[in-house]
């Protein structure tokens, strides 16, 4: 089970002039900071819903859930990890108390190996014993593992109920947490169980990301990259010429590259919710790069560190299959590099190719590939020779050496 902290909002008297005064200090602060907030809007045929990002927006999460959802939900179910809820829960527990919501912290373990049925189960079993109903919503505050079991769990209980999500990674606020996708791993692969469960609102505050250890949040850059490569060549640009600031968390270019990937996000996703065809581009370095991660069983990549490594392989796939220029491609290594480093590839290229055929991208058995024409442009391209693919991973193996060897 979760470690369950259960706290309610405090009872005020409304004809009380303190209340008064202490409301009216509340709008006006949030009237400040919503000033503060870009607010990028996500159309999609079935619904539409915004995300939130700026600094200091943490704070107001509780009034803008409230004005999202019209009303007041009758308990407010924040599923978060006990590093995030050390250092952030009790800001977004003080916007909830100031918004009259009531709430339930649920603390939930991190990491791939804990994405499971057995997270989901526990999760639903708390809601359920607190009394959620189906005019409950779910608040997810953490990383995408957190976003992921907690948006699954929201799609399924009682049917479906509301989710917000918080994300508090750089990988989760650029990718993970836009777009509805939940899900948990299996032995067989990652993310082969799940839902799609739109969120009623994402709430994005580069703040946050200030307490995210170094190796996170570089993991998370990788997925900055991939928006550039499949989509936005000056987001890749952005991140050759700007390499000191980003890893500084400048906050100027936090709120640049965030914004420009949530843009990417958005896009593809209003024009291809279910990933039936333009969708797919976003899997860029995913098909070998989550291969990489069940081979390990989740235990030496971080996911964007396994997609980083599966983008490079993605660029030597696209120069065998005479698709990427070779220039581009020592141009897209070049910079997930830089930005490195990134853990030693042990797999063997068989093994991959293995596991690559149990990926749910794979349809009747043709695994598909997304490859780069040039920087900003992508094709889907199926039937991949597999010798192709083992060249890649063999290459994966001899750079990571390489590095290893140097350092």
């Amino acid at each position: 089970m979760g470690s369950v902290v259960l706290r309610w909002c405090s009872n005020f008297d409304v004809n009380t002039q303190p209340f008064e005064r202490a409301l009216q200090r509340l709008l006006q602060c949030c009237a400040i900071l919503l000033r503060l907030v870009k607010r990028i809007r996500v159309s999609l045929k079935s619904s539409a819903y915004e995300v939130l990002l700026g600094s200091e927006s943490l704070r107001i999460a509780g009034a803008e859930i409230a004005r999202t959802l019209g009303g007041i939900p009758s308990l407010c179910l924040v599923v978060t990890t006990a590093r995030v809820h050390k250092h952030w829960g009790n800001i977004l527990e003080r916007s909830l108390r100031a918004a009259g919501l009531r709430f339930l912290v649920i603390e939930i373990k991190d990491g791939e190996s804990h994405k499971n049925f057995a997270a989901v189960e526990s999760l639903m079993r708390d809601f359920a014993k607190h009394g959620a109903d189906r005019g409950s919503i779910v608040i997810a505050l953490g990383g995408g593992v957190v976003g992921d079991v907690a948006g699954f769990a929201a799609s399924i209980y009682m049917r479906g109920i509301p989710v917000v999500q918080i994300p508090t990674t750089l990988l989760a606020q650029v990718d993970a947490s836009v777009g509805g996708k939940t899900g948990v791993n299996l032995a067989a692969g990652k993310n082969m169980v799940g839902t799609f469960h739109q969120p009623r609102l994402v709430l994005i505050d580069p703040q946050v990301l200030s307490t995210l250890p170094a190796r996170e949040y570089r993991a998370g850059l990788f997925e900055v990259i991939k928006c550039g490569i499949i989509r936005d060549a000056k987001i890749f640009g952005f991140m050759e010429d700007h390499k000191e600031q980003v890893l500084n968390r400048d906050p100027k270019a936090l709120i640049r590259m965030i914004t420009s990937a949530v843009k990417v996000k958005a896009d593809i996703v209003a024009k291809d919710e279910r990933e039936g065809g333009l969708r797919r581009i976003l899997n860029f370095g995913h098909t070998i790069g989550h291969a990489l991660e069940a081979d390990s069983i989740y235990k030496r990549f971080l996911h964007g560190e396994a997609v980083g490594w599966g983008m490079v392989a993605a660029a030597e796939i696209g120069v065998l299959t005479g698709v990427t220029p070779q220039k581009t491609a020592q141009q897209i290594s070049a910079l997930i590099q830089t930005y490195g480093p990134l853990p030693q590839v042990k797999s063997a290229a068989q093994d991959i190719v293995r596991l690559i055929q149990s990926d749910k991208k794979t349809r009747n058995g043709v695994p598909h590939f997304v490859l780069v024409t040039k920087i900003g442009r992508t094709l889907i391209a199926n039937g991949v020779p597999n010798v192709a693919v083992k060249k890649a991973v063999d290459r994966l193996r001899q750079l990571s050496s390489e590095r290893l060897a140097v350092r």
